[in-house]
């Protein structure tokens, strides 16, 4: 009788993974036993849960191993992007709760759902398998999905929803294509056997392999909010809860760059000259889209889901030089991107009303001398999203644009300083409001809770501490992408 091989499991790999779903699971049933003003205390279990979480990661950090037969990765990579997400993640919840006072949406299911997310993006950064990426973009997805239109009493949540769903879906039908035809060429959904195959040349064809990278490409794109694939971004932004579009513009962002890197730089190295021409004219499309729309707008939410889709832009002219510099770049630049844009958005639920109301600029007038902590707050976030010093914005644009002129990318460094520089006029515009506008409003209703006072404390030294003494982050990073 013939043996098979049953592949070693290895449960430790997807430990964190194991850890948060359970707590997930916990809080579903305790939502049910819990009433509706009493909800935010789910909130701080969801806290407790990603400390635990976080403290396990650091247990793996610089032991790397694998297990399901090599489709799930536990290595310093994979724990820098988990631990960006679970930042996120807990900024996130802990501006959530006096947000769903606010507009009478106490449903304690949104706590879970962000949790799942997480999970979601952590089987994407660990993914050594297709097919693992794409179970994880699947359960990110299917979450933001629901939370994009979480708020069931506002049309415009319910559209963001419904747009994010239609759009999502159709382009995962992209990346699963292209995943099919990377397969039918060389035989393996594996991403190491998938480079071992392209540089071997044993591929039943290469017009078929090409294709399939193309089609992830643009799979992936969607998900990182490239140009021109970004127009479902504004919509769903200003449309979702300010919270969750908090932790869509940072977690899943940064979960699509963390397979985007791992499947072209690990299993299609042998393509980088044809991928890196595409990224090239994505960046370049991505930077300028994004910096010349957000110059127009008026919504202070819609302006940083544009601004969102630049810094998408930025990150791309790192991926495109793909080499040591600019890659740990990315990872300094997504975890100093986590912290500045959500503490812009926590300003921007306080700020806000019910039925979101508040979110245009005008509305931010004299809102500076009204409460002068939370404008300084505000400056650092939006000097930081600038790249202005000596916030961390600065040295992640630095990296990523220094990488890119390391490999000759000279024309593409420039054009990413151009639009870096584009972009001021749009931060600094929020400013002018901020302290240079006669106040229309008293700004009375703006209490700071305990949750959101951590949250800002919290991302400000996330922006001013790596900006000053990048050192340590940088050399995490540098650690994070030998793969």
């Amino acid at each position: 009788m013939e043996t098979i091989a049953i592949p070693a499991i290895n449960m430790s790999v997807i430990a964190p993974e194991m850890i948060l779903s359970v707590v997930a699971m916990a809080l579903l049933l305790i939502n049910v036993f819990v009433r509706g003003e009493q909800k935010g205390y789910l909130g701080y279990l969801s806290i407790a849960g990603i400390l635990v979480t976080l403290y396990s990661l650091t247990v793996g950090w610089g032991s790397p191993q694998d297990g399901f037969g090599g489709s799930v990765v536990q290595d310093n990579f994979a724990i820098f992007f988990k631990g960006i997400f679970l930042v996120s993640a807990a900024l996130s919840i802990l501006i959530t709760d006096q947000y769903l006072q606010r507009e009478e949406c106490n449903q304690g299911e949104i706590y879970p759902l962000m949790l799942f997310a997480t999970v979601g993006m952590m089987l994407m950064a660990s993914g050594t398998d297709l097919m693992t990426i794409f179970l994880g973009l699947e359960v990110l997805s299917v979450s933001l999905y629901v939370l994009a239109g979480f708020n069931r009493a506002s049309i415009r949540s319910n559209e963001a929803g419904l747009k994010y769903f239609l759009l999502g879906a159709f382009s995962t039908g992209f990346l699963l294509y292209g995943m099919a035809l990377t397969y039918g060429a060389t035989g393996t959904t594996k991403v190491a056997k998938i480079a071992a195959a392209a540089q071997s040349g044993m591929v039943s064809s290469n017009l078929m392999l090409i294709a399939g990278m193309l089609l992830m490409a643009t799979g992936f794109a969607f998900k990182v909010a490239a140009a021109p694939f970004h127009m479902w971004t504004p919509d769903v932004y200003e449309g979702a809860p300010t919270p969750v579009t908090a932790f869509m513009s940072v977690g899943p962002k940064a979960a699509g760059f963390a397979a985007f890197l791992r499947v072209f730089l690990v299993a299609l190295p042998v393509f980088k000259a044809d991928w890196a021409s595409l990224v090239w004219i994505l960046a370049v499309l991505t930077m300028t889209a994004g910096n010349i729309t957000a110059l127009y707008q008026q919504n202070i939410k819609r302006m940083l889901a544009y601004s969102s889709i630049a810094h998408a832009g930025y990150i791309l002219v790192g991926f495109t030089a793909g080499n040591a510099v600019s890659t740990a770049g990315i990872l300094f630049y997504m975890l100093s991107y986590a912290f500045m844009n959500i503490g812009a958005f926590a300003v921007i639920v306080l700020v806000g009303k019910k039925g979101e109301a508040n979110n245009n600029l005008s509305d931010y007038a004299g809102f500076g001398y009204k409460h002068p902590a939370l404008g300084i707050a505000m400056c650092v976030f939006l000097f930081s999203l600038a790249g202005i010093p000596p916030a961390a914005g600065f040295v992640g644009k630095f990296y990523l644009f220094s990488g890119a002129i390391q490999a000759g990318y000279i024309w593409l460094a420039i054009i990413g300083v151009l639009n870096s520089a584009a972009s001021v006029y749009y931060y600094l515009r929020v400013m002018v409001y901020m302290y240079f506008k006669e106040p229309t409003e008293d700004f009375a209703w703006v209490k700071l809770s305990p949750a959101f006072v951590i949250c800002l404390i919290i991302a400000i030294a996330g922006v001013m501490i790596p900006g000053v003494v990048p050192s340590t982050i940088l050399e995490l990073a540098q650690k994070a992408i030998l793969m």
